[in-house]
């Protein structure tokens, strides 16, 4: 959202007073239909068109409220960008990796329960008398997919893969909407539909490509989440799809409700409704922007929108039978919050109350906290197996550069309990007979000095999420980004120090912090040891010490193609994908494949087996396939699979991600691995019929460690 809207989404519904209980819907014996239904026969026009806002509640039949919170990788309660209500109690919360690090573990069960723990916290601040002011609608999962390197939200996002990002949606919707059958712990308001991923220009230009562009890819996230994941809302993008903007397009109506079955919140971005008249040109009024929003399926503003609604229902331009239509899917999640009743069954209503111990404080929360780094942590490259450093072998480290010593919180951080930095980290994990030596930089050669003394050096780079705290839609240096400003390089700046530390040291091993990734050509050239990890984590010290002295071996995977040269990349503004991007269609060798990550120790893959030669409509087939640890770590392995679909007659991608599986594999120990194939996921998007097709022929499956080190491979038909 827009820095110049700091308002939240004060989505008020219901506490559970006595007085909303002689109403028919507090009613849980009644059908959905019949609550909601009561409930808006009892409203008068002014408050139905107050639950259209950042407002909803009806005061006078006992319904309060709840509000929305940022929640892309811990809850935003108080944090860089301030998203606590004005005089809210500040409460810190559980801060896990950015986004594109907790994709980087390649562990959809990891994100359902790193949600589940944000859903915990945010129902203790909300229901903790205490507190009592946090939000159960949380702005989560980022569904937008990460197409552009140079996006500067690629923090926020799972990644360039359609099918990786559909699955790891599905699990964050999952863990935050609970596992009870009938409420939901949170909601789950995806970000941004549709296809935002350049930020300057965001509010003017329009992403243009075809329909089954749309469904297959760009899409296909959002689906996932409704239709796998349960989440019934989402916010538009600030931009236009295909000319027109994304806060009245058809495709509201009639895809997302009609087609997947979307009855919740949709919500415009801030500033995104008025951006119809400023910046879009869309409309010449603003009564006539309010009315199409709601035509279109919009059912809250984050604008102020009351008065030229009023003056649209007042021109005949919206009536209030369409007012009705849409405040029912905000009602419903109220409904589903378990906000318009009291019953016991409920089992989400207590949190905060019997259970008085903020969740933050607990141990399980850093053990998450910790776990999920380790596992966002992907090792590039490991010449000569300088990682694990033995700490027994070694009397000294020194820790240099500018991100060695903070842990930095993005724009939709909250502020962490704790924050454990890398040289912390090294420190607690060292022992005392190390020697942990520390440089900032090579101000009169301190990191040179420091690296020639010690038997290892630790290099720790990278970006800066906040641009080092410049105003908005500013950064730095020309390859930082984040909000409202992309990236205008893909080189590291601070590659050169790592040069200087390399020449004092061979011994040198560069930790990448950063929440995207760059063109460290010399680095893979001559560095014998590279690390990746996203920033913010509070357990990022310890986490990568865990790696780094080998207590954990470490197994992620990256979910974007690092590049060598930016002139590689298509323009930023061109949306098809054909035409270059993404592992699927890009035309150079990378410098690191999409889905690359070593461990410690070595796999070998054997025996594939399919348990069809062909698969049908809505027919699975088994893909099982032995990994045997041969090396000297016990580790975890992420075994992916990927489809080529031979002699297509339409066009597809050269491969594509169909199944991936993270397991852990003792050294020594064989394991038989299986990745269930569904025919659904081998169709594609027909424009002819408007429907998912299988197309017959033949699919090569490979299972591999990444995109480009395919080791088993078979063919099945497709009938």
């Amino acid at each position: 959202m827009k820095k110049i809207l700091p308002v939240l989404l004060v989505i008020s519904f219901c506490s559970c007073v006595s007085s909303a209980q002689d109403y028919p819907f507090s009613d849980t014996l009644l059908s959905e239909k019949e609550r909601i239904g009561n409930l808006i026969s009892l409203m008068n026009l002014d408050e139905k068109l107050s639950c259209l806002s950042t407002r909803l509640s009806v005061p006078r039949l006992g319904i309060k409220g709840t509000r929305t919170i940022e929640g892309l990788h811990g809850l935003a309660y108080s944090g860089p960008a301030n998203w606590a209500v004005r005089g809210a109690k500040a409460s810190p919360t559980t801060t896990f990796p950015q986004s594109i690090g907790l994709a980087e573990s390649w562990d959809a069960d990891l994100l359902k329960r790193v949600a589940t723990w944000e859903a915990e916290e945010a129902r203790y601040l909300a229901q903790n008398q205490k507190f009592g002011t946090a939000g159960l609608i949380v702005f989560a999962p980022n569904a937008d997919m990460g197409r552009d390197i140079r996006w500067g939200r690629t923090e926020e996002c799972y990644g360039e893969d359609p099918f990786l990002n559909g699955s790891l949606v599905a699990a964050f919707v999952k863990g935050l909407q609970g596992d009870d059958p009938v409420y939901w712990k949170t909601a789950s308001l995806m970000k941004h539909f549709l296809a935002n991923s350049n930020e300057n220009n965001r509010s003017v230009n329009s992403s243009d490509f075809d329909d089954r562009l749309f469904r297959e890819y760009y899409s296909y996230a959002f689906y996932k989440g409704v239709v796998d994941g349960g989440s019934q809302c989402f916010m538009t993008a600030y931009n236009k799809y295909n000319g027109i903007p994304c806060a009245v397009h058809p495709v509201l109506r009639n895809v997302t409700m009609k087609d997947w079955g979307l009855r919740g919140i949709i919500c415009t971005d801030g500033g995104g409704y008025r951006q119809l008249l400023t910046t879009h040109a869309y409309y010449q009024s603003l009564d006539v922007a309010a009315a199409e929003c709601i035509k279109a399926g919009i059912t809250v503003f984050l604008d102020n929108y009351l008065a030229p609604l009023k003056e649209a229902l007042s021109k005949g331009l919206i009536t209030e039978a369409q007012i009705n239509e849409a405040i029912y899917g905000n009602l419903r999640v109220l409904l589903k919050l378990g906000l318009l009743d009291n019953a016991p069954a409920n089992p989400y209503t207590n949190i905060g109350i019997t259970d008085t111990i903020a969740p933050w404080t607990k141990q399980e929360a850093k053990v998450l906290a910790r776990e999920a780094t380790q596992k966002s942590i992907v090792l590039m490259k490991n010449q000569g197996s300088l990682l694990p450093v033995d700490r027994v072998k070694i009397k000294s480290i020194a820790v240099i550069g500018p991100s060695a010593n903070k842990v930095i919180s993005d724009w939709y951080a909250g502020t962490p309990p704790y924050k454990v930095t890398i040289l912390n980290g090294i420190k607690n994990a060292a022992g005392e007979n190390v020697i942990v030596k520390f440089a900032e930089s090579n101000k009169a050669d301190s990191a040179v000095i420091a690296a020639m003394q010690c038997d290892v050096a630790i290099v720790c780079v990278g970006n800066h999420p906040l641009s080092y705290g410049l105003g908005w839609g500013q950064n730095q240096v020309a390859s930082d980004g984040r909000e409202d400003v992309d990236r205008q390089a893909i080189t590291l700046e601070q590659e050169d120090l790592a040069k200087l530390v390399f020449a004092a040291n061979p011994n040198t091993v560069l930790v990448l912090v950063s929440s995207f990734p760059y063109a460290i050509n010399w680095s893979k050239e001559h560095i014998p040891s590279i690390l990746h990890v996203s920033q913010s984590s509070q357990e990022l010290g310890n986490a990568v010490a865990d790696i780094v002295f080998g207590k954990v071996s470490p197994a992620g995977r990256l979910v974007q193609t690092w590049i060598t040269s930016i002139d590689q990349l298509p323009p930023i503004l061109d949306y098809n994908i054909r035409n270059g991007r993404t592992y699927m269609y890009n035309k150079y060798p990378p410098l690191f494949p999409f889905g690359h990550g070593l461990t410690y120790t070595t796999f070998k893959y054997s025996g594939l087996k399919l348990s069809k030669k062909s698969v049908g409509d809505n027919e699975t087939i088994n893909v099982t396939f032995d990994i045997q640890n041969t090396g000297n770590y016990d580790s975890d392995e992420v075994a992916q699979l990927y489809a080529t679909f031979i002699g297509s007659q339409i066009e597809r991608p050269s491969k594509a991600l169909k199944g991936f599986t993270r397991v852990f594999i003792k050294k020594g120990e064989t394991k038989n691995v299986s990745i269930s194939l569904k025919a659904d996921d081998l169709t594609y998007w027909d424009t002819n019929t408007g429907k998912w097709t299988l197309e017959s022929g033949k699919v090569r499956l490979g299972i591999g460690r990444s995109s480009e080190d395919i080791l088993l491979s078979g063919e099945i038909g497709i009938k």
